[in-house]
């Protein structure tokens, strides 16, 4: 069971992080699939997709829950039946979850690629950035930049919001690990903490709302 690592962030808000390496037959064997599920799985035709799949179930499992108790609403944003907020990602061998007990939260892994050098522009003023060392330094800010705002995203949960216009991550250190940002958007405006974990060249970043404070 390659559950790679755990975070408390406080009280109410946990997380875990899944690096997928057994078969899909060995996920498989102990993960009861809803009707919808299943059929959802059923036309995955990527094999990694599928280990991702069920890996998602085995961390949900940690905390208590089945496939069963998840849902999804109009917007795709996922839900446990109980009232507990719930976060999911994936990026290529890992996986992860955070859930929330009474605080909406989100989560997100990426893999630290070149790539985002080219996209950067679509999510970021790149005029931030002119300070930076080198180029694997910037992948790294970038990267952390875009999973930060990919977890804000997934908890704001409303299509139309732009990571460009309307989502605002504070400059930070990337030693720190931390950092807050403000979604603005239909005239309301919220704030949140923000903190980076950086392993075998991915980055996860999480997020929950600042009137949450860490214990």
């Amino acid at each position: 069971m390659p559950l790679y690592r755990t975070i408390t962030v406080n009280k109410d808000i946990k997380a875990a992080i899944w690096q997928v390496t057994e078969t899909e037959a060995e996920l498989g064997a102990p993960v009861v699939l809803t009707e919808h599920c299943q059929q959802r799985f059923n036309g995955m035709k990527s094999t990694m997709h599928r280990r991702a799949f069920l890996s998602i179930r085995h961390l949900m499992a940690k905390y208590g829950y089945s496939d069963a108790d998840l849902y999804y609403d109009e917007n795709g944003k996922p839900h446990l039946h109980d009232g507990t907020r719930i976060s999911i990602t994936h990026s290529h061998q890992f996986t992860a979850v955070i859930l929330g007990k009474g605080v909406e939260v989100g989560i997100d892994i990426e893999k630290q690629r070149d790539k985002i050098l080219r996209i950067a522009h679509k999510f970021t003023p790149l005029s931030e950035y002119r300070t930076m060392a080198n180029s694997d330094a910037l992948v790294r800010k970038l990267t952390m930049v875009w999973g930060a705002k990919e977890s804000l995203y997934k908890i704001y949960g409303q299509k139309g919001l732009s990571f460009l216009q309307h989502i605002v991550v504070s400059d930070f250190d990337m030693d720190q690990g931390a950092t807050t940002a403000v979604i603005r958007y239909r005239g309301k405006k919220s704030q949140y903490h923000v903190y980076f974990i950086e392993f075998e060249g991915f980055t996860c970043a999480y997020a929950h709302p600042m009137n949450e404070t860490v214990q």
